[in-house]
């Protein structure tokens, strides 16, 4: 356990150390901003906005991911373009491991600010277990999508491409918030959907438990699938 912490504290350091990637870490002092005063100023505004109010949490909650995913997609992807990668295939850590020292900081960050970011929030009263839960499910995203990315591009270019598609598959389930409710659950082919329905549940003051029960069945099984291709393919 301390070799990967370890670890996982030297890869976060990478961050800081590529000026390219420090100013996505202030994307998320902007998300807080604009639900703090920007989508309430908005609201008091424009009345028709107010049903729209747990849409507006939902894209703040899934952009907090975002941060991470962009960064640690970029990491991977200019180690296997400089062939480090190959030198973390012979360090004394397994597989499973290394990814777990790549995203530990990562995704703790991301529950962090999600956490935050509903207690803060200002439009609905939210039970702690569920934001504790939503959080969590959330940060699952992360490990999903960077391996995802990084076992299909070999460069930079490549990535860039992959990472405007990707932004756009995590972001088609809000359709669902605009077509009858007999049709929302056509969108839960994409695991982020289960994500978006336990925000908007909560938000309502629905139960969620089964929702996010899904959500975390769905997001194991892809990150099983994609660890296995992601450690196939990038210590080669």
């Amino acid at each position: 356990m301390k070799k990967i912490f370890k670890l996982a504290i030297t890869d976060f350091k990478i961050i800081f150390r590529d000026s390219s990637l420090k100013p996505f870490l202030f994307l998320p002092v902007i998300l807080f901003a604009l639900i703090l005063w920007g989508v309430p100023y908005l609201v008091d505004k424009y009345e028709f906005l107010r049903p729209y109010l747990s849409l507006f949490l939902v894209i703040a909650i899934i952009e907090n991911t975002q941060v991470f995913s962009f960064i640690s997609t970029m990491v991977l992807i200019d180690e296997k373009e400089t062939e480090v990668s190959k030198v973390y295939g012979v360090i004394p850590l397994s597989k499973f491991e290394f990814l777990v020292s790549r995203f530990l900081i990562p995704c703790l960050f991301t529950v962090l600010l999600n956490v935050v970011l509903f207690w803060v929030q200002p439009f609905f009263v939210i039970d702690l277990g569920y934001i504790l839960l939503i959080s969590l499910l959330a940060a699952l995203v992360v490990p999903v999508y960077v391996l995802s990315i990084a076992s299909i591009v070999q460069n930079r270019i490549q990535g860039m491409i992959y990472i405007k598609a990707f932004n756009m598959l995590v972001l088609i389930p809000i359709a669902a918030f605009f077509v009858p409710d007999n049709f929302k659950h056509f969108f839960g082919v994409l695991p982020t959907h289960w994500i978006f329905q336990s925000i908007e549940n909560v938000c309502k003051g629905d139960s969620a438990y089964l929702l996010i029960a899904i959500g975390f069945l769905f997001f194991s099984v892809l990150l099983w699938r994609i660890s296995r291709v992601f450690i196939r393919k990038h210590f080669v």
